[in-house]
């Protein structure tokens, strides 16, 4: 679980592989949409994602760097601006990761690049002119420091067009400033990958540049299969937008991706757990609540349960809380009697409420011991004093959308195990 700003720039390869449509694909889902006439300056990006909150804990990515493009495996996370590599330079704490560290090319951004100065709050200094410092810090304590970099990337669109855009990016292939991490510090829930791809609301992120230079609309999003895998998408041409629920992003914060404050509610009623300042944050496999409103949902979990066949599961410490019955559970559908659904409410305005729907499978994780365990977490243990975060898990078949344009969260069903496909994409 990661929240931060990345202070690096590099340019990365987005390479995008997309096989052709077969005839059993003509019944495509309703929340596909495609350009109809080919004639719009904006596409989109289509990446596939792999992983799985349970049992490997995380989402990845992958993404083509460098010439020849070279593939790196990067946490797709909102809740970051830069995208960064870990880099083959003298290393003080370089982890383990899945390939060899990015090579990078000599062409180092200047500390006095306008995107230097917006990855750094306050005043910035240039101890060295020639080149652009940064330094980024994770909410679980861990951390990168690094120098941005100058790379060059190639992008396939969904409309066929292929471009090779000017980016400020964690090192990528196309022109992109990404960051070069030569200090890395994993936190608790360090994951063996290259690096992160900054999907944050900031300047510097992928999503912000393909957007500057007229290639995408300023939208991302993602879809987690609670079966493993996924998609990520740059731009607004895979959904339709009509069938989209969703609710204002908070003019009050706005350095990540929140709906402002919300309530729990349990089993279809409120809960008087409100006022809770919510953000979605990909790089976060779980479900934070604060110390009040954590300990307030598992109450009203454990009171449901009272007197039903199933009982806390101690010896089972895949999570804080488990629970075991007669025999091993074989999927959430055996507990379904015994847990009800949870949502989170958001203000839209006057009186008007926008939910955001939890079901068991949103919440619960089936553990390799057969038992069932709370993926909702005590965010105040971990440092989150003064924010709740809705991770992965509570994502999961759902398109969430983050509209920048619109300044707009939303989401819809779906789902996620296959990815939109087009046979207009040039390889």
């Amino acid at each position: 679980m990661k929240a931060g700003i990345i202070v690096v720039l590099c340019f990365l390869s987005l390479a995008l592989i997309v096989p052709p449509l077969s005839a059993s694909d003509d019944r495509r889902q309703k929340w596909w949409k495609w350009p109809s006439t080919g004639k719009s300056i904006c596409s989109s990006v289509v990446l596939p994602l792999y992983g799985n909150v349970y049992p490997q804990g995380y989402y990845y990515a992958q993404i083509n760097i460098g010439h020849p493009p070279r593939p790196y495996f990067v946490d797709p996370d909102t809740g970051s601006d830069l995208t960064w590599l870990q880099c083959d330079a003298p290393c003080v704490h370089c982890t383990q990761a899945p390939h060899p560290y990015y090579r990078p090319n000599n062409d180092l951004v200047p500390c006095k690049d306008p995107l230097c100065a917006s990855l750094h709050s306050g005043d910035h200094r240039c101890d060295d002119p020639n080149q652009c410092d940064y330094e980024v810090e994770y909410a679980d304590g861990g951390s990168s420091l690094g120098v941005l970099v100058n790379d060059v990337s190639l992008l396939n669109l969904t409309t066929g067009v292929r471009v090779t855009p000017r980016l400020a990016i964690g090192f990528v292939t196309l022109f992109m400033q990404t960051g070069c991490g030569y200090d890395q510090i994993p936190g608790p829930s360090y994951q063996p990958l290259d690096g992160v791809l900054g999907l944050g609301k900031g300047k510097t992120g992928i999503v912000s540049q393909l957007h500057s230079q007229g290639l995408i609309r300023n939208v991302v999003g993602h879809c987690f299969s609670s079966r493993g895998g996924g998609f990520l998408f740059f731009g607004d041409d895979v959904y339709d937008s009509s069938r989209v629920v969703s609710t204002p992003m908070s003019r009050d914060y706005r350095k990540h991706y929140s709906p402002g404050y919300g309530e729990v509610i349990y089993g279809g009623k409120a809960t008087g757990l409100k006022n809770l300042l919510v953000i979605f944050d990909s790089g976060s496999s779980y479900t934070y609540l604060s110390s009040q409103a954590y300990e307030g949902l598992l109450y009203l979990i454990t009171k449901e349960l009272s007197g039903k066949p199933i009982r806390e599961a101690v010896d089972d410490e895949t999570l804080p809380f488990c629970w075991k019955g007669r025999k091993p559970f074989r999927s959430i559908r055996d507990v379904k009697k015994y847990f009800k659904p949870v949502a989170l409410s958001f203000s839209n305005g006057w009186r008007s409420k926008t939910q955001f729907e939890i079901p068991l499978e949103g919440y619960l994780l089936l553990s390799s011991r057969g038992s069932v365990c709370l993926g909702v977490l005590n965010g105040t243990e971990v440092g989150l004093q003064n924010f709740n975060i809705i991770g992965d898990i509570s994502m999961q078949d759902k398109m969430v959308i983050y509209d920048n344009e619109k300044q707009t969260i939303g989401w819809i069903p779906a789902n996620c195990d296959n990815p939109p496909r087009s046979d207009t994409i040039i390889f």
